[in-house]
């Protein structure tokens, strides 16, 4: 109540308020200066409010004393309940965890004055979770309550935390909220089969690599925790059969591994292993994270009748399985209490190379034409499921099939190589590194062995052991001249199963090199005319090969007009013909004045050289003979041409000499030489000379002759 001094109480004054909340929130009795508020107040709107009042006079509307301001405050009352900022939470804690683990903390706010009274002061408390969780009052951190907690019991929990100011005394108000709490799993189960014995059955027919059936250890834990690695220790079938983990449904599939006979065995026993791939040690004492099973596998034959009732199949196959082999077994089965058969069918809209079929009445799927990983190694399929009462009823689920690599191509060279050898490589020198490549993929990866074909004299092939491998001369010097390309074969094997083989040939060239092994050129030495020759050189030397032309017609026609002469007149008419030769030879380091390999390497002979002792009237065609092997005797080859000689029908009719200047391998007499006898003292005996036959008579005379003239002298 505001009152003037001035106030005589006869309503001459009047009382006017201005300010905040004036006239509306607040408003004055103008005649006794009561100020009322028009509504309910709320501090927590605004604390206080500053207003002004003054008292004038009614009739001149004139200020009787100075505006006076004054603060209304508004004093708090507990009238906000705490609040949490989320409806609802969602946190996690480990299974198994110690008591008092912190799981999450949870905060409420209340907008009633802290500095006033408790009315802002909270607490909390868990009105449900309990025994699992606790709630510390001050706080509001959730806690476990209970030990080893299992997930596998009960994954989750709902927690409802209550927050009430006053301190949490009577009359307090108060605010609720939810905690979902999720127990995430940690590896604290092992695997387990769910049977001690499980029984397989598999025709004998199966070919290699042919699934045989699954087992699946069942492991309580999820993610990595319930990964689990199959083995076979133990049984009379370990190396007739293989089992493979399957990593996205965590079974192991059992696979033939040698041809099965139904005769010869008709069951197997193996001991199956399931143990965990990531053992957390803080549960050993709950190990071992492992178990075992007895798989009996009965070889005969069995017709399946399978349904499908799975969202989705997979099935995985070798690509050399036979025509017709079934690769799996899609299983559906009738809902309705009648029980209508069912029909299978393909569509063909995701099988259009009809690479695949299906048995209508059983849902067995079928191979119709050879499968080739190299060329798809998925197969996308769609099973149509339709009742035969009723066919518009149709079901369709997705089949995948994986084909399984087997090793069928042979490894080949990965580029074409042009190689070249110097003419002065010297033996063991570097002149190619090869590799190969192959179409398989082998789940150890690509292995390659090189080798050659047969042993070669000139090159040999050493393998790196790294799928690559470097050819090396074996000899010192080679000749364009003699021999300017060469052909070494090279074989290329895999190290899978079954052992794939190719032979590769490389083409090497002899060419010219420099100092430091730089090819300059590969050609036989050809005469080449420089670029810069002139005009008047190029005519000089058109009219010299003219000119030669022109001597050699010349020479043609006057041997066309000598009378055909035999060089052996009669049979009387036998001269021999000395022909001289005053050059002296290198000696036995001379091995340019005759090449022996033409001997011994019929092929390097270009044609068949004509007889000389009379000119042919009609030319023949010369025939090429065989060539003879590396290490053919020269008496063989010798005998060989004689042979030819004889029997040549181009030949006239006239005794020929063809001498041969070798002397052949080593005399078992050793030398004959006069040069070295001379080293030896006293006088040698020739008597053996008449034991080796009659193709020593003569020599063995001549010297048998010196010695008794010498006797008798």
């Amino acid at each position: 109540q505001l009152h003037s001094d001035q106030d005589k109480g006869d309503g001459s004054l009047k009382y006017i308020l201005s300010g905040d909340g004036a006239g509306t929130l607040f408003i004055i009795d103008e005649k006794t200066g009561d100020i009322h508020a028009t509504r309910r107040i709320d501090r927590e709107e605004k604390a206080f409010y500053t207003l002004r009042a003054q008292a004038i006079n009614r009739r001149t509307l004139r200020p009787v004393e100075p505006e006076s301001e004054f603060v209304i405050k508004i004093h708090d009352i507990n009238d906000n309940e705490p609040t949490f900022p989320e409806e609802v939470y969602t946190a996690s804690v480990p299974e198994m965890s110690v008591v008092g683990t912190s799981v999450v903390q949870v905060t409420a706010t209340d907008a009633d004055d802290p500095s006033y009274g408790n009315s802002a002061r909270v607490i909390y408390s868990i009105l449900q979770g309990q025994p699992y969780f606790s709630v510390e009052p001050e706080t509001g951190i959730i806690r476990t309550a209970l030990p080893n907690m299992n997930r596998e019991n009960r994954e989750q929990y709902q927690v409802v935390i209550q927050a009430k100011d006053m301190g949490g005394q009577m009359g307090g108000l108060s605010g609720t909220t939810t905690v979902n709490i999720t127990l995430t799993d940690v590896n604290d189960n092992p695997p387990r089969f769910p049977q001690s014995t499980i029984h397989l059955r598999i025709p004998e027919s199966s070919p290699v690599g042919t699934a045989i059936g699954s087992v699946k250890a069942t492991d309580a834990d999820t993610g990595q925790n319930a990964e689990v690695e199959y083995r076979i220790i133990d049984g009379d079938g370990t190396d007739m059969f293989d089992i493979v983990t399957q990593k996205d449904t965590q079974e192991g599939i059992i696979t033939v591994r040698k041809p099965l006979d139904y005769e010869t065995r008709r069951l197997y026993t193996l001991k199956v292993e399931a143990e965990n791939t990531h053992v957390d040690p803080r549960f050993y004492y709950l190990g071992p994270f492992k178990d075992t099973t007895i798989v009996k596998i009965s070889v005969e034959d069995v017709d399946e009748a399978p349904v499908f009732s799975r969202s989705s199949y997979l099935f995985e196959v070798h690509e050399d399985i036979e025509l017709g082999t079934i690769i799996g077994t899609v299983m559906a089965r009738d809902p309705d209490s009648a029980s209508s058969p069912i029909r299978f069918s393909l569509d063909r809209h995701t099988d259009l190379d009809r690479i695949f079929n299906i048995h209508s009445g059983n849902g067995s799927i079928y191979t119709s034409k050879p499968l080739d990983r190299e060329i798809s190694q998925w197969h996308n399929l769609s099973v149509i499921a339709a009742e035969i009462n009723n066919p518009k009823d149709t079901a369709r689920v997705p089949v995948y099939v994986r084909i399984l690599d087997v090793n069928d191509n042979a490894p080949q060279f990965a580029v074409f190589y042009d190689t070249f050898v110097c003419e002065n490589a010297r033996a063991g020198q570097l002149i190619q590194t090869i590799s190969a490549v192959d179409k398989d993929d082998p789940l150890g990866g690509q292995k390659f062995f090189f080798s050659l074909a047969a042993v070669n004299p000139n090159f040999t092939v050493q393998d790196n052991e790294d799928n690559t491998a470097r050819i090396l001369t074996r000899r010192n010097g080679f000749s364009r001249h003699e021999i300017s390309t060469y052909l070494l074969p090279v074989v290329i094997s895999d190290n899978d199963y079954p052992i794939q083989s190719s032979t590769g040939t490389l083409t090497i060239r002899v060419c010219a090199c420099d100092s430091r092994g730089n090819m300059q050129s590969c050609n036989a030495e050809a005469l080449l005319l420089p670029a810069g020759l002139s005009t008047g050189a190029l005519v000089a030397i058109l009219l010299c090969i003219i000119i030669l032309l022109v001597i050699v017609v010349l020479f043609g026609a006057l041997k066309r007009q000598r009378k055909k002469e035999p060089l052996i007149l009669s049979k009387e008419d036998i001269r021999d013909n000395i022909v001289s030769y005053n050059d002296e030879g290198g000696g036995e380091e001379d091995t340019q004045a005759f090449d022996i390999g033409t001997l011994r390497n019929p092929a390097a002979i270009e044609d068949k050289k004509l007889r000389r002792d009379i000119m042919p009237e009609t030319l023949f065609v010369p025939r090429r003979t065989p060539s003879a092997p590396d290490n053919t005797d020269v008496r063989d080859f010798i005998n060989q041409r004689l042979k030819e000689h004889d029997t040549d029908p181009s030949a006239p009719p006239y005794d020929s000499l063809a001498t041969y200047a070798y002397e052949g391998n080593d005399s078992i007499a050793e030398s004959l030489s006069s040069l070295e006898s001379g080293t030896t003292e006293g006088d040698q005996n020739y008597d053996y000379l008449r034991e080796w036959g009659p193709r020593f008579n003569k020599l063995a005379e001549m010297y048998g002759g010196g010695e008794s003239d010498k006797d008798t002298s």
